[in-house]
């Protein structure tokens, strides 16, 4: 069996380029935003399915992204839409299209019509098997030997990956809370994460689904105004999150998903920090390729550390005092467990 590892994070956190450098090494099939491609389908059913039904949940498009797109979002993660294909926001982008193959090649069009006719011929299993043997076919093709994914927004699918892949190892991708935060707060799709979350709580529900009309009626006019369009993606362009409710998302998702991580054998997950990776990168890039399976050449330390850009550091301190106390306040529950306090 192949080593299997996901990278999970909050989002924002130096991910990103953490995808780039894994696909630079040449052992490493680069799985870039798999879990978040397939966010708009069940990734993971219960049931056995076919190979037709699981070529629809990889192909069916993600409607969310392409509304966003159709709104004018400039999301850097879309990479379909930089060297455009025969697909487009309006007739919808093939989920797996999106983000996962034009990471790998730059012909996604042709490795997913590739694709298509074998799985579509798989037989009935579950589908965990049918993934394994994506990750199989994929290797094969680009002659890798381990399979790294990595999304980013990832840590709340821990439970759900370490169910249906218990040998596969985690790596807990972290950012400086503040600054994380803060790029959240520009970023469209974290705009909506942190829409919702100001909705329920100021609702006082836990899903969108329970949202009633005296529940809207008692919202802000801005947050009233997004349910009653249905969370329209132009309006989730126009809107402004401040910085401190992402602080809050991002708290929460790093004390949820390190529990999560927690739970795991100590020898099945690791932490990988942005700041720590760019102070010393040979150091922690050797430590990720020996924690998942990946031979830490010179060559690829070389070329990795190239990626890395000191600039992304601290934009949380150039923030006005007021608003700089707000979202550090607002981050420090997740500070503190990231301290280990």
């Amino acid at each position: 069996m192949r080593p299997l590892s996901f990278v999970v994070g909050t989002g924002r956190s130096g991910s990103t380029v953490l995808s780039r450098i894994i696909n630079l090494h040449p052992e490493a099939l680069s799985l870039n935003e798999l879990v978040n491609s397939l966010s708009g389908a069940d990734m993971l059913p219960a049931r056995p399915l076919g190979g037709r039904e699981f070529w629809g949940i990889l192909a069916e498009p993600n409607h969310a992204y392409d509304g966003l797109l159709r709104a004018g979002a400039s999301i850097e993660e879309f990479l379909y839409p930089k060297n455009p294909g025969r697909y487009t926001p309006e007739t919808g982008i093939p989920a797996l299209s999106m983000m996962v193959l034009p990471h790998l090649t730059d012909d996604p069009d042709g490795l997913l019509d590739w694709l298509e006719p074998q799985i579509r011929a798989w037989p009935v299993r579950p589908a965990d098997q049918h993934y394994r043997q994506l990750f199989d076919v994929l290797c094969e093709r680009f002659d890798r030997a381990v399979v790294i994914e990595r999304s980013g927004y990832s840590l709340k699918s821990v439970p759900a990956l370490r169910k249906a892949f218990p040998e596969a190892r985690f790596v807990h991708s972290f950012r400086h809370g503040p600054d994380c935060a803060l790029s959240m707060s520009r970023h469209p799709g974290f705009r909506m994460i942190s829409l919702v979350s100001q909705i329920l709580e100021a609702a006082g529900v836990e899903s969108p689904a329970e949202l009633t009309e005296d529940h809207v009626a008692r919202l802000p006019e801005d947050l009233a105004e997004l349910v009653r369009h249905g969370f329209a993606p132009d309006l989730v362009v126009r809107s402004e999150a401040p910085a401190h409710h992402l602080g809050k998302v991002w708290s929460q998702a790093i004390a949820e998903g390190t529990r999560h991580l927690n739970e795991l054998p100590e020898d099945r997950h690791m932490a990988l920090g942005y700041e720590q990776l760019l102070d010393a990168p040979e150091r922690e890039l050797t430590r990720l390729a020996e924690f998942t399976g990946l031979t830490p050449t010179l060559e690829w330390l070389a070329a990795s550390r190239e990626l890395l850009d000191n600039g992304r550091r601290g934009g949380s301190r150039r923030l006005p005092a007021d608003q700089l106390r707000a979202l550090e306040a607002s981050c420090a529950p997740g500070m503190r467990i990231l301290a280990g306090v």
